[in-house]
């Protein structure tokens, strides 16, 4: 690989690799040039945001981040890993949050709503309490707490191990005095409690979806991602319990990604409506309090 010296040289290398590999994007990129993109400003220590193009592009790269970057694009054509499995960071509508194999990339629709509109109209008062249910890496949680200003959000996840890096993030983004984090199934660990607002984005993939998931897919934990039969075991439970844990006028807000056909079919009485973000109309579902 003695001829490839420059930025640009390992870039216009690494996407043609990746492209004729076919390896699936969806973790915060979609499509090669930006993918080799994050794997090289990793390498060189640059921000998320760099423009490589504008500043480095003819920049000349030593030996040993050549023999670095080369590593993590084998891996990432060999063994299909997520790039944020190889960086160990993702960057969600601007938020910088640590990750690796222990919770789903995250890359929630929900994210994308509070950056966007703050779930107007619906929410015509402040947000004073919030649950993150499912919360993995803290991903929502975080994002609810700066993006509505919350004076209190929960977040919880069953995965011991996912508590533990929701818990760096949270210190990462300076909010241990807004986002507490519960370990527990579901709402065993805010029994009694009632919020303005909960959000998730729970397990949803259906049974023969996650038969035919890229390998990168499943590189990620299966408990993040599967929803049994029809994907909707883990949302009836959320579902279920709802109504005692929401005040008055409180929302429910869970994300289904394309189980839009299993939703409505698991819940034909339901009045609820759906929020459209930029991937599509149906991927997310706002439900009143009032009407569960």
């Amino acid at each position: 690989m003695m001829h490839l010296r420059t930025v640009c040289d390992h870039i216009r290398y690494s996407q043609s690799r990746l492209s004729q590999a076919q390896v699936a994007f969806g973790h915060g990129t979609d499509n090669a040039f930006d993918e080799a993109c994050v794997l090289l400003r990793h390498v060189l220590h640059l921000p998320y945001d760099c423009d490589l193009t504008l500043h480095y592009w003819q920049a000349v790269l030593t030996s040993e981040e050549i023999k670095v970057f080369m590593a993590l694009l084998a891996r990432r054509i060999d063994e299909r890993v997520p790039a944020p499995y190889l960086t160990g960071e993702v960057h969600v509508q601007g938020l910088r949050l640590l990750t690796d194999r222990r919770v789903i990339v995250p890359r929630s629709f929900i994210g994308e709503i509070l950056e966007h509109d703050g779930l107007a109209p619906w929410l015509t008062d402040s947000v004073n309490t919030a649950l993150d249910l499912c919360t993995g890496s803290g991903a929502i949680a975080l994002q609810a707490a700066l993006a509505l200003g919350c004076e209190s959000v929960d977040a919880v996840d069953i995965e011991p191990a996912a508590l533990n890096l929701a818990q760096r993030n949270v210190a990462l983004h300076g909010l241990k005095d807004v986002v507490t984090v519960y370990g527990g199934d579901l709402y065993a660990p805010v029994r009694g409690k009632k919020y303005d607002l909960i959000l998730s984005n729970p397990p949803y993939v259906n049974a023969e979806s996650m038969a035919q998931l890229p390998k990168e897919y499943l590189n990620e934990p299966d408990l993040a991602l599967a929803g049994g039969a029809d994907g909707m075991d883990i949302v009836r439970r959320i579902m279920d319990g709802a109504a005692q844990h929401l005040n008055e006028h409180g929302l429910l807000v869970i994300e289904i990604g394309h189980e839009a056909a299993f939703f409505e079919a698991a819940f034909p009485s339901l009045a609820f409506t759906y929020l459209p973000v930029a991937a599509g109309d149906d991927l997310v579902v706002l439900i009143l309090a009032q009407d569960l």
